[in-house]
């Protein structure tokens, strides 16, 4: 039987680097690793402000049925894959992620408008000091924080960095996109990983993607905030080790 095929997506700002930690972990368990740079990072061009077309794009590049694990901006666009190319996707991983990263009137378990308005404004003026700054704020109030930093600060401030362009677009995603009422149609299984401290999409988003994607489980981290990989790279490497080789079987 061929290894199951597992697609890395990352989130927005720091690029394929983030997952340096668990990449070996996860080839160990016999899976077929792919890493995949989002438009614009590592080296690729932004081509689209789409969305939707960015996340056709993201599930045409891929191996048929194989399973998709996002992070973030990454676990949004997944999902969105899954919606629009059910064949594309045999199963999904959603890192800290959340249907909807800004409150809106029905939606209090987000951020205020006022913080993306924030970030776009720092990234227009000084986007390599306003990276930094988001890195900081991936790991506040995780336990391990300081050893996370420390370990990936130079593989993450060292890779190649998105343009202003890009990091814009993301950002307009995140203030703009709200995926509630597509995902209770999202028929692709789904395992749900997440920070019990993460200070960008609270655990409650994540509660609310277990109780609405129609086969889902969720995996809380305790003590990890918004990068749970970071927190605990071997549990997170044989969850996702364990739950690829299940889909595999069936």
């Amino acid at each position: 039987m061929k290894p199951p095929i597992l697609a890395l997506i990352h989130g927005w700002g720091l690029g394929r680097a983030a997952w340096t930690p668990v990449v070996d972990a996860l080839a160990a368990r016999q899976i077929d690793v792919v890493c995949v740079d989002l438009p614009g990072y590592g080296g690729t061009r932004c081509l689209t402000e789409d969305f939707t077309a960015t996340a056709r794009a993201l599930a045409d590049s891929l191996p048929e049925n194989c399973v998709i694990c996002g992070w973030s901006l990454g676990g949004m666009l997944a999902l969105e894959a899954a919606r629009i190319a059910p064949q594309q996707v045999g199963g999904l991983v959603l890192v800290g992620c959340t249907p909807s990263f800004t409150q809106r009137s029905d939606w209090p378990c987000a951020q205020p408008p006022e913080l993306l308005q924030s970030f776009c404004e720092a990234i227009a003026t000084d986007a390599p000091a306003t990276l930094k700054r988001f890195f900081g704020l991936v790991n506040q109030g995780d336990t391990h924080a300081r050893s996370i930093s420390r370990l990936m600060a130079k593989p993450i401030l060292s890779a190649q960095q998105p343009d202003t362009a890009t990091l814009l677009t993301g950002l307009h995603w995140l203030r703009d996109v709200d995926l509630r009422p597509h995902i209770a149609s999202i028929a692709a299984p789904a395992l749900i990983i997440h920070g019990d401290t993460d200070p960008l999409m609270p655990l409650t988003a994540a509660e609310w993607l277990r109780k609405t994607l129609p086969q889902s489980r969720l995996e809380v981290f305790s003590g990890a905030a918004h990068a749970p990989f970071l927190n605990d790279p071997e549990r997170f490497a044989a969850l996702l080790g364990d739950y690829c080789h299940a889909l595999a079987r069936h």
